[in-house]
């Protein structure tokens, strides 16, 4: 039996796989039994499949299955794939599976047959192997493999004749917060159509989890799908399940789902993004068995001012479509830079041209209005004089910090972007190194952007850690244009500047890097170490940073003893014994590995190297990490070792009081449309929809009875009011808008704002606009209502429909529909506006107020002895009787209310009502007038008619 196992810097091609959707089914049925070898003699095969088999030379993938667990930012991610030969002679197959570039690979398990082999990282040895002299006499492309930060992990086997194969995969890594985002992607590549296909990712954050999303599938390789570009629902299948730390997502497609969106099996990249909760403070600090990480992310900060110049590659190779893109991102960048910026742009290839001679120009409409016509006018020629384009970026920034009385507390920074290797002036990697560093002098940050196939990304990673940057690389067929914007938006609005964070000297050792040269929003800065006094009871912490108007001193003292809050028993990833699930201390080894791979490469002094390559090396391998200094080498376990099982615990949640196993969510319907779940949603006819225009449906008198209110803008309607005895509390604001041409009214009035409050059996609170939904119950919530999701507490549930409605059910009891009235092109009088549904009252009292809720257990008589028919008319002849005559009358708590007949449609006009209307405001048909109803503020909970107070 051969084995080769590699992780390498590539794509390998995928098969083509069936296209009918016949045979798609096919694969569905056969492949969600179990693969033994009785039931695959047993089953008949349609004859179109049976042709299609004898195409398909390689094993067939019966199970992929990726878990995840996201513990404070920390994930754990365990891939299981199983393969099955059901032909007649041994056939090679081989498990491929991205991985991100930043992730360490933990463990690797297969199980071939009757034999099972484990995983074991050990110390990677100085001298090459002769496979791997023979694989670098061909290296493959740099960024190869390194596209959108990714690696490719192989495996390859020979499966006997009707047996199977698995293979488990673990990987680890430290989620990086980028534009306000923690980003968790999973790559659903499985390079053919898989009866058993799942994702499932399990996210605990104590700080609480808020704008949490699951865009449609990503894959780069698809060009040109509007589609995709317009729809932001989830991917078919997808189930979301949200608690307040809590949440579950899955996505279980099956083979038809597969086929529909990919019929090679490559779907794409799976993506959750999340944030979390912050106060503006020292940040989150997170302490377990001795050892910490520290989370710091403060927002609502004044920007620092900024001193940009952008060095753009201009050379030949950038002809089409890279310096094409490269001009669209910069008319988007320039336009965003602020007033109180400077700027300046350098084009080079063999020559280097500056667009304004020795200074940076201040941001006014002018200056970026030239600076586009010379972007515009940028044609590319000649080489790429990489170190003479730096140095003269350098020597201007200098210049201008040294000769004018800038803001000390401003940024600033070179945005250097290239497509190649250095061809022109010096071309020497080591040479441009040294040459860049003693040019900045770590006065200003260098940020490099790489595009395309043949730029050096290691002289561009390497440039960039020296003067504390980033660097970026980007694939040529890739929307460069949108990829450079994003990246300029990660450092582009800078809110602090040199943040230092200090611990007591006394309390811990091994502190990974504590001073930080800028803080740029949506950012983290993150630090880790280990305690040496376990004793102390608490951690002294202070944070000192600059920004644009003052300096920062944070302090705080962080309790240590906090073990129902941090302790997470069953960390996956450690099944094989090493470790004591402590999730912090991973994430801990995690950074310091990091640290000592990117001091290495800064370093050019060789003894240090090696120093720094020893103590990886070491790390890595008392944490089980294959990194570049240490490799995984299979062992067989025995022949009659009992086949791998894929380990995954989700992480305990003792003395959180959530668990995540209860999360239920909604599937997501695939291609969510507006309006396409408005018709299966059960709703009564008591509603306030429109200017607005009230209706109460009363069943057993079967008929309804409506009216209109003709309220102010600004004014705040209670509609529902039974604060005492349910707890729930429901306000409508008022918009206004300008009355139709030939109306009778001097303006529309509208419900802008929906405020649902409830005090049972916990204090939650929903506000609902056209644009959003905001659910507080201590930990606050945004959802967009462009994007369909369901959000699920004890008693509390909240499911969006996207541009269509938002349905809020409290205690399985009471539910409410809020529909979303959204216009393309209003006309001068329409707004965005919202209609309220009653769906189920039950669970209000019959003590409920409100201009609806006091009708929901109350009913109207229509009074008939002032008709002038007979009593003997009946049926459809009394009503329309009842119709014409102009003297009907309700009686209402004893109170005689004259109505008329009126026809009105409700529910974007789907659905047609019959009622007797009652006008003047509805004058004695509602308790009291029209400004009894009227509430102080969204969230007066008005105890009882009459009488307000607030929540």
């Amino acid at each position: 039996m051969i084995l080769w196992l590699c992780l390498c810097w590539g794509f390998s091609p995928s098969a083509g796989q069936p296209d009918s959707e016949l045979m798609a089914r096919y694969l569905e049925e056969q492949l969600l039994a179990d693969y033994s070898i009785a039931e695959q003699v047993a089953h008949r095969v349609p004859r179109q499949a049976k042709f299609l088999q004898r195409l398909e030379t390689r094993p067939r993938m019966s199970e992929f299955h990726v878990r995840s667990t996201i513990i404070s930012r920390y994930a754990f991610t365990t891939v299981s794939c199983t393969m099955v030969n059901s032909g007649s002679e041994a056939r090679e197959a081989v498990f491929e599976m991205q991985i991100p570039a930043a992730a360490f690979i933990s463990n690797f398990t297969m199980s071939i047959g009757n034999k099972t082999y484990y995983g074991e990282v050990t110390g990677k040895e100085k001298k090459n192997s002769t496979n791997d002299k023979e694989r670098q006499k061909k290296p493959p492309s740099p960024t190869e493999g390194r596209e959108n930060g990714y690696e490719t992990f192989k495996a390859s086997v020979f499966i006997p004749r009707k047996m199977q194969a698995r293979f488990i995969l673990h990987y680890e890594e430290l989620l990086q917060r980028r534009r306000g985002k923690y980003e968790y992607t999973v790559s659903v590549r499985p390079q053919q159509l898989v009866g058993r296909l799942r994702v499932e990712v399990n996210i605990l954050e104590n700080s609480g989890i808020v704008s949490l999303e699951v865009p449609p599938l990503r894959n780069s390789k698809q060009k040109g799908n509007g589609k995709a570009e317009a729809d932001v629902s989830p991917p078919p299948s997808t189930v979301i399940g949200h608690t307040k730390t809590l949440a579950k997502v899955t996505f279980n497609p099956t083979v038809v789902e597969q086929t529909r969106i990919a019929r090679n099996g490559i779907l794409g990249d799976f993506i959750i993004r999340y944030d979390v909760n912050r106060e503006l403070s020292v940040g989150d600090v997170q302490i377990l068995n001795g050892y910490f990480v520290h989370y710091f992310a403060p927002t609502d900060l004044p920007p620092l001012p900024k001193n940009v110049v952008f060095v753009l590659d201009s050379s030949a190779s950038m002809v089409g479509t890279k310096l094409k893109q490269t001009k669209e991102a910069l008319f988007t960048i320039l336009q965003d830079l602020r007033p109180e910026d400077h700027f300046n742009i350098i084009g080079f290839s063999n020559r280097i041209k500056v667009w304004q001679q020795d200074r940076l120009v201040p941001v006014t409409p002018n200056n970026i209005r030239d600076a586009k016509k010379y972007i515009h006018n940028m044609s590319p020629t000649g080489g790429t004089n990489i170190n003479g384009a730096l140095q003269t970026g350098a020597k201007l920034l200098n210049d201008y910090i040294a000769q004018n009385d800038i803001d000390a507390r401003s940024v600033s920074l070179i945005i250097f972007l290239t497509d190649g290797r250095p061809t022109v002036g010096e071309t020497q990697s080591s040479k441009i190194l040294s040459n860049t560093k003693d040019a900045i002098r770590d006065r200003f940050c260098l940020f490099t952007i790489g595009i395309g196939n043949d730029v050096d990304h290691k002289l561009l990673e390497r440039m960039a850690l020296e003067n504390c940057g980033m660097t970026r690389l980007f694939q040529e067929d890739e929307d460069a244009a949108s990829h450079l914007k994003g990246f300029y938006d990660e450092i582009g609005t800078p809110l602090l500047s040199d943040i230092r964070v200090d611990y007591p000297e006394d309390d811990v050792e091994q502190v990974t890097q504590n001073f930080f040269p800028n803080y740029f929003n949506g950012s983290e800065i993150i630090i880790a170490g280990k305690l040496i006094n376990r004793t102390s009871d608490k951690l002294h912490v202070e944070v000192t940073a600059s920004n644009s108007k003052k300096y920062i001193l944070l302090k705080t003292d962080v309790a240590i003893d906090l073990p129902s809050r941090n302790d997470i028993r069953g960390v996956p990833g450690l099944e094989d014994g090493k470790g004591d699930n402590n999730y912090i201390e991973r994430a801990w080894s995690y950074l310091t590995i990091k640290e000592l791979l990117n001091s290495r490469l800064k370093s050019d002094d060789s003894q240090e190297k090696d120093t720094l390559m020893e103590k990886a090396k070491s790390m890595a391998l008392a944490y089980n990490f294959v990194t570049p200094f240490t490799v995984l080498k299979m062992k067989e376990a025995g022949f009659h070792s009992e086949p791998p099982q894929e380990e995954f615990i989700s992480p305990s949640t003792d003395g959180i009081g959530e668990k995540v196993q209860s999360l239920q969510g909604h599937k997501a319907p695939p291609g969510i449309r507006r309006g396409q779940d408005k018709q299966r949603i059960k709703i009564s006819k008591t509603s306030a929809d429109g200017d607005p225009h009230f209706v109460i449906d009363f069943p057993s008198s079967k008929f309804s009875v409506c009216f209109n209110i003709d309220g102010e803008p600004g004014d705040i309607l209670r509609l529902v009011s039974d604060h005492k005895e349910s707890g729930v509390t429901v306000n409508g604001q008022l918009i206004g808008a300008p009355a139709p041409p030939n109306g009778h009214k001097k303006h529309r009035t509208y419900f802008s704002t929906i405020t649902i409050l409830s005090n049972k059996p916990e204090r939650s609170y929903l506000e609902i606009t056209p644009k959003r939904v905001i659910l507080d119950d201590g930990e606050r919530l945004v959802l967009s209502c462009g994007r369909s999701a369901v959000v699920r507490s004890r008693s509390l549930e909240v499911s969006i429909s996207a541009y269509s409605n938002i349905t809020v059910t409290i205690r399985d009891s009471i539910s409410f529909v809020i529909l979303i009235h959204h216009y393309k092109k209003p006309a001068p009088y329409q707004r965005n506006h919202l209609g309220f549904y009653i769906s189920n009252s039950k669970g209000l009292s019959s003590d409920s107020h409100g201009l609806l809720g006091q009708f929901l257990n109350h009913e109207v008589k229509l009074l008939q002895e002032s008709l002038n028919t007979s009593h003997q008319e009946g049926g459809q002849n009394q009503r329309e009787a009842l119709k014409a005559n102009p003297t009907n009358t309700l009686k209402v708590k004893g109170r005689l209310v004259p109505v008329v007949w009126k026809q009105r449609r409700i529910f974007n006009g789907q659905q047609e009502v019959e009622c007797w209307f009652a006008k003047n405001n509805a004058d004695k048909l509602i308790d009291g007038g029209y400004k009894d109803y009227l509430a102080s503020h969204p969230f007066d909970t008005g105890s009882s008619f009459g009488t307000m107070s607030s929540l």
